[in-house]
């Protein structure tokens, strides 16, 4: 487990017990080994309000498999632009990422704060920043203590949404997801969102994937498949 979240030792990651709650302003790893990176939310807004919920690799970032390195990391072409819209409508930008890496040892928590890092850096040269980030490493081949047939987390599981709902004060039903997996939209959907975007940028299963993506439209679920992620902010309707 980390001390230091960054090559830099810039910030500090708070272990929660099982009877903490996180804290804002600060990065968190619950007892449940659950990321959450809050260090860009000062405060809990008093109105509930929508946002914005963004899978990390194959929206973000170009998707390497597994990222683990920082000088792997490339912005996706409009990605920044997205978040910088975003920010500037005051949407909450939140980012929900399997992360089942770090679970079945390919990488710990430090390199994942490091490539955190840098994105975070890569998006900020472009005036756009995320509000929150919450990370799941749980999955059924992990190693323990990860290991977990059906994480509530992990999507297509809602959890980290209804995570961020509670933290943040998000209006889920006026929100929207973005993603390169039909469970992005699924975990979307299953948490009530308003509707979801999926991304054809996934290098191995773009179509499979959009195929997949398109039958989970319902009477309250809008599913919109997009090629990439330049113009999908123009797109949505918050």
């Amino acid at each position: 487990m980390p001390q230091n979240c960054t090559n830099m030792a810039t910030f500090m990651t708070i272990d929660l017990s099982p009877s903490e709650l996180p804290k804002l302003g600060a990065r968190n790893l619950s007892s449940d080994h659950m990321w959450m990176d809050l260090t860009n939310s000062s405060s809990r807004s008093d109105q509930a309000t929508p946002a914005l919920f963004l899978d990390r690799d194959g929206v973000i970032v170009v998707d390497t498999n597994y990222v683990n390195d920082p000088g792997d990391v490339k912005l996706l072409p409009g990605a920044a632009e997205l978040i910088r819209a975003a920010n500037s409508s005051h949407i909450p930008v939140v980012v929900v990422t399997n992360q089942s890496g770090i679970g079945r040892g390919y990488f710990g928590w430090r390199a994942f704060e490091i490539v955190q890092d840098r994105i975070g850096d890569l998006l900020a040269k472009q005036d756009a920043r995320w509000d929150a980030v919450l990370a799941c490493p749980h999955h059924r081949d992990a190693a323990p203590p990860y290991d977990h047939a059906d994480h509530p987390c992990r999507k297509p599981n809602p959890g980290m949404i209804v995570a961020a709902e509670d933290i943040l004060n998000i209006d889920l039903a006026r929100s929207w997801i973005v993603g390169d997996h039909a469970t992005d939209l699924e975990a979307g959907r299953n948490a009530g969102l308003k509707g979801g975007v999926h991304v054809a940028t996934h290098p191995t299963s773009a179509t499979r994937e959009r195929a997949k993506a398109e039958i989970l439209k319902t009477d309250y679920f809008r599913a919109i498949t997009c090629d990439s992620v330049t113009g999908i902010w123009d797109i949505l309707t918050y």
